[in-house]
């Protein structure tokens, strides 16, 4: 083992200062790679993703493509190496994702018959409380006179001796659930820490497994950690999805959500009271309940087959073992497009912090590598499509790693970034479940910075993005959250600054056409976390041996 490479294996502080007494060429391109990481830098990319040009990134579009082709033109001015499917027998940077889109319309009504002393009763909600979206790829699904029941949380967990399901025969009828998990005894679902049980991709599939034809979400902001303006967005427009296969398991004809009243008056038309229901809920002897209310819709689909691409650049490795492993930096490229029936003038969803940010800092990354001297592993840089669709493109990513790529051994996914200002703490999703922990440590400690756990843990955010699918397969994942306390122009801690900040997005902005770039953003804090996250991934690379999840986590036995 040469004398660099022993000294690119310690930790980034004694890393650094070993490099400085030994060879002051890679200590000098390590740090020419971090100062290159600029405020303006970042907030160049940012201007240019989530511009109009872009259409708002959705996946499929001029924009997608527009976005697709700059990534891939970015990576190859780097020098980095085409990691994706081959064209014309050479590698390319792009890697196909097959996709269905789908936009349902209510074909009439909603009609939802509720037992009358004589005769049944119809329920009326209103049509900007309820969305539904088709579950199955066809143009037409429709559900008749479908028996509603109340199934709670929707949770089958029997490592905490939780059933809301009970044996109950629930096919073909429409299930009515809560949309998180129980919080109110630390010692089950881990507390107010969301769980992947709280997500409604798991309350979905679970209701399918079951033979329920249809399953409705009862929306509320603490439990969806957004407004409901939110599920209109993301929700309302044209959906995609992976296309349906005799593999992918059974599947709902209907999925929805309601609003917290539309759920209420959907329970009091059968004769049942929501907040008792809820209340009996928390309770392990929970049984799911009919609530005498009888579900008719039909929904016409417009149907489209597309594809969107992951953006691959590989940086290869020196080490002639360890560059058959590499740590995968990810970002989303996809957002909600250009939506004509919004609200409003602005009809472009441009995702500017989400996720123009993103792929800003993953650019700055692969610059910041390449100006360096290269690590021992190899370094995969990936721009994931239809991560607002379920993580669609980073889940095709790890089920289908090409040729060109090695295997991945650790994970960093940057899902936006702190525009806000400096901060003294950086706040990591998932911290404690695995190795990871450590390597993050030494890189705060390094610049002066306190890390945090979650502090928000209610909203599930580890199970949100793509980093789910890398822990999925057994591959740890580094991912930031939100700053909580900033530090102002003169230096003083504001604290709380910061979440105040946040919470304000996520009411106004977050997957809303008014997230754009504004010139008042700050980078400062944007700066300090890819330069800890450039640290982070020099560390991951250069290590001798890759992060593993703890024993006990649910990700343990994964890989």
């Amino acid at each position: 083992m040469s004398k660099l490479t022993s000294i690119l294996c310690q930790p980034l502080p004694l890393l650094l200062v070993g490099l400085a007494s030994a060879h002051a060429g890679p200590l000098d391109a390590i740090r020419a790679g971090r100062e290159a990481i600029t405020a303006d830098a970042l907030r160049a990319q940012v201007r240019f993703l989530s511009d109009d040009l872009l259409g708002g990134r959705q996946p499929g579009s001029p924009g997608d493509e527009l976005a697709r082709k700059y990534l891939a033109a970015q990576f190859e001015s780097m020098g980095l190496l085409p990691a994706g499917e081959p064209v014309n027998g050479r590698a390319g940077y792009l890697q196909w994702v097959e996709l269905v889109g789908m936009r349902s319309r209510i074909n009439g009504t909603l009609a939802l018959w509720a037992r009358g002393p004589t005769v049944p009763v119809q329920l009326r909600l209103p049509p900007a409380e309820v969305v539904l979206v088709a579950g199955e790829q066809v143009p037409t699904v429709e559900v008749r006179e479908a028996e509603v029941v109340f199934v709670g949380y929707g949770i089958t967990a029997p490592e905490y001796r939780w059933d809301d399901y009970k044996g109950a025969d629930l096919r073909g009828k429409v299930l009515l659930m809560m949309n998180n998990d129980p919080e109110s005894d630390p010692a089950l679902f881990a507390g107010r820490t969301r769980l992947y049980y709280g997500r409604w991709d798991y309350k979905y599939a679970e209701a399918a497994r079951h033979g329920a034809v249809g399953a409705l979400l009862i929306h509320t902001t603490p439990s969806a950690g957004y407004p409901w303006s939110v599920v209109q967005s993301s929700w309302g427009g044209e959906n995609f999805a992976p296309p349906a296969t005799p593999e992918s398991g059974p599947s709902l004809k209907v999925r929805g959500w309601l609003t917290e009243e539309a759920s209420r008056q959907l329970c009091r038309g059968g004769g049942h009271d929501l907040d008792a229901l809820r209340q009996a809920a928390e309770q392990r002897t929970f049984r799911p309940v009919p609530l005498g209310v009888r579900m008719t819709v039909r929904l016409d689909n417009e149907i489209r087959r597309l594809r969107s691409a992951n953006v691959l650049a590989l940086l290869p490795g020196r080490d002639p073992k360890l560059r058959e492993q590499a740590v995968v930096v990810t970002a989303h490229l996809d957002h909600l497009g250009t939506r004509p029936e919004a609200r409003g003038p602005d009809k472009i969803y441009n995702g500017a912090m989400d996720n123009a940010t993103g792929l800003a800092a993953l650019l700055a990354l692969a610059r910041a590598a390449v100006l360096g001297p290269p690590p021992r592993r190899s370094l995969l840089f990936a721009a994931v499509t239809g991560e607002e669709d379920g993580l669609v493109g980073s889940a095709y990513l790890v089920r289908h790693r090409p040729a060109a790529a090695p295997v991945f051994s650790a994970n960093i996914n940057i899902d936006g970034l702190n525009i806000y200002g400096r901060s003294p703490h950086v706040v990591q999703i998932g911290r404690g479940k695995s190795t990871l922990d450590a390597v993050i440590d030494q890189v705060a400690a390094a610049q002066g910075r306190k890390v945090l756990p979650d502090q928000m843990p209610d909203k599930g955010s580890f199970y949100r993005s793509d980093q789910l699918n890398f822990a999925r397969a057994g591959v740890p994942s580094v991912y930031l959250g939100a700053p909580v306390d900033l530090l102002g122009p003169d230096g003083r801690l504001r604290l709380g600054a910061g979440r105040e900040q946040v919470e304000r997005f996520i009411e106004e902005r977050y997957h809303q056409p008014t997230d754009e770039l504004r010139e008042d953003w700050d980078f400062s804090g944007a700066v300090q976390d890819v330069q800890l996250l450039h640290g982070v991934m020099l560390r991951l690379a250069n290590q001798p041996l890759p992060p593993t999840f703890r024993p006990g986590d649910e990700f343990a036995s994964r890989r």
